[in-house]
């Protein structure tokens, strides 16, 4: 019932196999990990220039063929997905290659480190950081699941912690062996998992729903805040007993700066019957969303906005409406986010349009040769016309728009919205079109009854 962690390199220096030069079409850089039934290379794709990593299932033999057909199974069940998930918090797994002697998968190489390491009583992260962690896990496995699937294995060594000059900037779900396809007719193996952070009703064998990913990652956060998981035995037997019967000891007693509302919700999460956790996956990110905003743990490292409040913050605006979790994400890490002050011009009259303005926080005035035409709030977008006109004249702007109200605007220019995925610009200009037939409307309105709308 559980799945053995990958040894990193150099554990076994004097038994460590021959690093082989190629993996189909790959050219095979350095080895990342290794386990009982499986290896993972980091390699470069030439063809499209870029680095993954593969996953290659270890030959068998007849010695171990239990294993084999094992392996076999947990192959096919993430080869199945290939290019169906599509989320910046989950690995993306480009290609399987059925090998009759080693099938392997060709997937995103993330640079970083599990979340494993961060697990332990001198390595904890900041606990706002923890919360963050969990919010995008929640947001991210919320995607997984209506995909219909359920990962069934959430642990920290299956959660990449992406790292930019030492930092956790981001972190992915990875590992989708274990998953349990609810629309798939194949047979699927069950009680899979990783014992510490398997919920009562998945060591049942029972049948499962979102709930018991809740569980895990719940499993998951109450290590990463406490050093130590919720439930700990020596024998296996022990270790169940305590799964189906004991409460996990209080976080606050844990550790320094665990909020009641902090532990609340994780213990919550860890509820021994899935009815009492949360309802669905919305709610339970909206819960570790709410903990930042209702100031209920301590802001130490991450004093700026953190991703999860400008997520938030995004879908609460008319202009991203009919913007899916995934372009919201895409958003938030490709826009340009910027605070003015009162006094500020966005744009004078004259000069070129180059960039657009969404107006997250605050309030602008628009002002015709002096006099003020319009004021706009919250949810606007600004300097649209310009950035689409068809050409450099139309491309002025004729108008000042003048911040009156302390404001943070998100903003793309040509080179940054080019970066987002198709589907993200279609969002876009459908957004636009909206606004620009407002406006047409509101001008009409303003033609047909000048008193009315004076």
């Amino acid at each position: 019932m559980t799945t053995r962690p990958m040894k990193l390199p150099g554990d076994d220096a004097n038994d460590a196999p021959t690093l082989p030069r190629q993996i189909g079409k790959y050219r095979v850089l350095k080895r990342l990990g290794e386990g009982a039934t499986a290896e993972v290379f980091l390699c470069h794709d030439d063809f499209k220039g870029r680095d993954v990593a593969i996953k290659r299932v270890r030959p068998h033999t007849g010695n171990d063929a239990m294993d084999g057909r094992y392996s076999e199974r947990f192959f096919a069940a993430e080869a199945a997905l290939v290019g169906r998930l599509n989320h910046p918090n989950v690995v993306q797994i480009f290609d399987a290659v059925p090998d009759p002697v080693a099938p392997y998968l060709v997937m995103e190489y993330v640079a970083g480190s599990t979340l494993r390491p961060f697990c332990r009583a001198d390595q904890l992260l900041a606990l706002e950081l923890i919360v963050e962690i969990g919010f995008k896990c929640a947001m991210a496995l919320g995607y997984v699941y209506r995909q219909g699937l359920i990962h069934r294995d959430v642990k920290p060594a299956n959660l990449l912690a992406v790292l930019n000059n030492g930092a956790i900037t981001d972190v992915k779900i990875s590992d989708f062996g274990s998953v349990l396809n609810l629309a798939s007719d194949v047979t699927q193996v069950y009680r899979v998992g990783s014992l510490a952070y398997m919920s009562p009703e998945q060591l049942d064998g029972g049948t499962l729903d979102c709930r018991a990913d809740m569980y895990s990652l719940g499993a998951v956060l109450y290590h990463l805040i406490a050093g130590r998981p919720p439930f700990d035995a020596q024998v296996q037997s022990a270790m169940m007993h305590q799964i189906y019967h004991v409460t996990p000891g209080p976080l606050a007693r844990l550790r320094e700066g665990v909020s009641a509302g902090l532990d609340a919700m994780v213990q919550r999460a860890l509820a021994k019957d899935p009815t009492q956790r949360y309802a669905h996956w919305e709610e339970f990110a909206q819960a570790l969303s709410s903990l930042i905003t209702n100031q209920q743990v301590p802001r130490g490292q991450l004093q700026g906005v953190l991703d999860s409040e400008r997520f938030n913050l995004l879908r609460s605006l008319d202009f991203f409406s009919s913007f899916g979790d995934v372009e919201l994400w895409e958003v938030v890490h490709r826009a340009k986010w910027q605070r003015f002050h009162f006094g500020h011009a966005l744009y004078r009259k004259g000069e070129e349009g180059n960039s657009f303005h969404i107006l997250a926080q605050g309030e602008v005035e628009v002002f015709r040769d002096g006099k003020r035409v319009a004021q706009l709030g919250a949810g606007t977008s600004i300097g649209e016309m310009a950035y689409l006109a068809p050409n450099p004249e139309m491309k002025r702007h004729s108008t000042d728009v003048i911040v009156t109200e302390p404001a943070t605007t998100i903003s793309f220019t040509p080179e940054t919205l080019v970066q987002v995925s198709p589907n993200c610009r279609h969002l876009f200009d459908a957004a636009f079109i909206r606004v620009l037939v407002r406006r047409l409307h509101t001008a009409h309105e303003a033609l047909a009854h000048p008193r009315r709308i004076l």
